[in-house]
């Protein structure tokens, strides 16, 4: 077949925010790099402006199109190759965590279904799609080393434009985490060997980029201070060398008995740790794959360690585990407080495609019928809870994040993040006041879709 060119989708609800995306897709900077310099590419992100009449208007049959989606947008990637066949277009291939976890659901309306990672067979398919031989089906669960893998290109970085479209440039510095939570998707997505871009690589595509702050995607950066503390001095030594900003990661509390590589991390301008507490209910260890117990006080020391080393700490908490009841919601409202977090992600237990909590939940018969993909967000109840009504917890879940995401409550978090880095440098404050607010205001708009959906 005839290819003239690609054309890459990224469904997106957020929208602009004060004229600009949240983040660039970095899944499609990378597949975009990876297309010959000869074929034409094109990136169309969804949170930049609606894309139903230009998928309608513009493609046609010499165009391959490539989607990649979360399980929370998969409806969207639907309608949109749907438009694009009404177009012409003869091939949509479709990848990423939804794709990966549930094949099946994708294969229904697409041509091909990518599993794994697609560094290694998005460009068969470029091929095969000019030899007119594309298969139904491209799997790469290899999970190869990240040495030299889909480098960004200059063409793709331009076309983007990532500082003046997006507010939070992505870097990935690792991938795969070992822990196997029975609700998270990682290990399913990215597998569960952690592997390491080579620090050189990074350094070098930061300067490329010209960028000066950055969240990673990887699954689990801090548990490289345990697997491989040598890598991680040698890259936040790198980092020290760079005039950035500040930057962002997950992690897990264990980064707090690493005392030294915290004194480096925070030299390397990171910002903060978005850690995975997950539940302050001890009951509920065995859902959490070994990284939490829900022991309060161990939490306090870990958080009161990194905020020693002038690091934030944002805590990530799961509501919903079987032996949750309402208060266990509040007794993590208190403990935020009496631990002086940052920030505070509180979602919903959502039962993913492909975990083993939504097997359980299948089994039991659990999953409320009919519950649009779109609703799978952590911000939506979608199964029958164990020690409440789906009424109850809908209640409690709207008052507890009301409170917590005041107006007021954002504002004494993030005057209290400043008032922790002043101690380090006043001269840091204005770099770091956007950071200070920006993480709790982005939980609140999440919280918001709830009533928008």
């Amino acid at each position: 077949m005839d290819l003239k060119r690609v054309v890459l989708i990224h469904p997106g609800r957020e929208g602009r925010i004060f004229g600009k995306a949240p983040s660039p897709s970095y899944t499609l900077m990378r597949l975009a790099s990876l297309v010959p310099d000869e074929i034409e590419v094109e990136i169309w992100e969804e949170n930049l402006g609606p894309l139903d009449a230009r998928i309608r208007n513009e493609l046609g049959p010499t165009d391959l199109v490539g989607i990649t989606s979360k399980t929370l947008a998969i409806e969207s990637a639907e309608k949109f190759a749907r438009l694009a066949h009404e177009a012409g277009v003869k091939v949509v291939a479709v990848g990423g965590a939804h794709a990966t976890l549930m094949p099946e659901d994708v294969a229904r309306w697409a041509d091909v279904v990518f599993t794994g990672e697609a560094y290694f067979t998005w460009p068969q398919l470029i091929q095969d799609f000019m030899n007119d031989t594309v298969k139904p089906h491209y799997n790469d669960t290899e999970w190869a080393d990240l040495a030299g893998v889909a480098r960004l290109t200059d063409r793709v970085l331009k076309m983007v434009d990532e500082n003046r479209h997006y507010w939070t440039p992505l870097l990935e510095v690792t991938r795969g985490c070992p822990r196997n939570c029975s609700f998270c998707t990682a290990i399913r997505v990215s597998g569960q060997k952690m592997r390491f871009r080579p620090v050189e690589e990074i350094v070098e595509e930061i300067e490329r980029r010209k960028i000066d702050r950055f969240f990673l995607t990887d699954d689990n950066f801090g548990l490289a201070f345990r697997l491989d503390p040598e890598y991680i001095e040698k890259l936040f030594l790198a980092l020290a060398k760079l005039p950035l900003r500040g930057w962002t990661t997950q992690a897990e509390m264990m980064v707090a008995e690493y005392p030294d590589l915290l004194d480096l991390a925070r030299k390397a301008h990171l910002d903060k740790f978005f850690i995975g507490f997950e539940s302050v209910n001890p009951k509920n260890r065995r859902e959490l794959g070994g990284k939490s117990k829900g022991l309060t006080e161990q939490y306090k020391r870990a958080i009161t360690r990194v905020h020693e080393h002038g690091i934030g700490v944002v805590g990530l908490f799961v509501y919903g585990f079987d032996e949750d009841t309402p208060e266990t919601m509040w007794e993590t409202w208190r403990f935020a407080q009496e631990a002086g977090l940052d920030s505070m992600s509180q979602t919903i237990l959502t039962p993913y495609p492909g975990t083993p909590f939504r097997a359980q939940l299948i089994r039991e018969n659990r999953l409320i019928p009919n519950t649009p993909w779109r609703l799978y967000d952590t911000a939506h109840i979608t199964y029958y809870p164990k020690q409440m009504s789906v009424e109850e917890f809908t209640r409690e879940y709207d008052k507890i994040c009301k409170t917590v995401y005041h107006p007021v409550r954002i504002a004494q978090r993030g005057l209290r993040s400043l008032a922790r880095v002043s101690k380090y440098s006043v001269s840091m404050v204005p770099r770091k006041t956007f950071s200070s607010f920006s993480t709790d205001f982005g939980y609140r708009k999440t919280f918001e879709w709830r009533y928008a959906t």
